[in-house]
């Protein structure tokens, strides 16, 4: 638990910042994200979550991002994934190349579900590899480095004890992005994620979630920031393909 609350601790120096040397830019941008999560077995099944981000709100493009993976199941609440996610990031206004990214990730991620609560925590860690870009030109080689990651989602119903189908419930999740590596030197600290909105459980495996996000991101240089006013439409897919008995 003391590893945790550092992370949001952390995070929180971060997000309410004194803005006093600081440049912060700030944008609005729309978020739309599916993920699935399919059991094959009891011990093993599959990942992916698809991306696709608008910034000026939905003027151009902003991040467009594909990440599958493979999970094993220690039981119902405890599961590790492996994955792949290839990424591509748009430029500024006024400029045109793309940046493409590789990165290998793995994640703990665990569960709890009482009554008027439910929970989802992971860990993840990420290898990152960034294509060189000078002069709005890819160039040779990548830059590397490694990036943590600690999400906190809490879901409360608004209808029923439980969440089950045909239940709304109140979303809110806060996520601590930390990058390490040689190549990381003023902005070790790489951005939070602070959302809250409404769900709704269609079925027992499909329930969308829609509310306000604010990503607030530290930039290499270390003195300036982006602070993104995020419309975010996430919608979540958890299917079981185990034989039944």
């Amino acid at each position: 638990m003391k590893i945790k609350n550092y992370l949001l601790l952390f995070g929180l120096l971060f997000t309410c910042p004194s803005f006093g040397q600081k440049q912060v830019n700030v944008q609005s941008q729309a978020w739309l994200g599916y993920f699935n999560q399919t059991r094959l077995t009891n011990k093993w099944g599959i990942w992916l979550d698809l991306h696709a981000r608008r910034t000026d709100f939905l003027d151009r493009w902003s991040t467009q991002i594909v990440r599958p993976g493979i999970t094993y199941y220690a039981n119902d609440h405890l599961r590790f994934t492996a994955g792949y996610a290839f990424a591509r990031s748009f430029p500024a206004a006024g400029l045109h190349t793309v940046r493409p990214e590789n990165r290998l990730w793995q994640q703990i991620l665990w569960t709890s579900r009482q009554r008027r609560l439910q929970t989802q925590q992971w860990v993840r860690l990420e290898e990152r590899f960034n294509r060189k870009i000078a002069n709005d030109q890819l160039l040779d080689g990548n830059n590397f480095n490694f990036r943590f990651r600690y999400l906190l989602n809490l879901m409360v119903p608004l209808n029923r004890d439980f969440i089950e189908p045909n239940t709304l419930f109140f979303a809110f999740n806060d996520e601590v992005h930390i990058n390490a590596g040689k190549q990381i030197t003023y902005n070790l600290f790489d951005q939070n994620r602070f959302f809250v909105g409404l769900g709704y459980q269609f079925t027992k495996g499909l329930n969308m979630q829609v509310g306000y996000m604010n990503q607030f991101q530290q930039l290499p240089s270390g003195n300036h920031f982006n602070s993104n006013n995020v419309l975010r439409v996430f919608v979540f897919q958890n299917l079981d393909l185990r034989a039944k008995k």
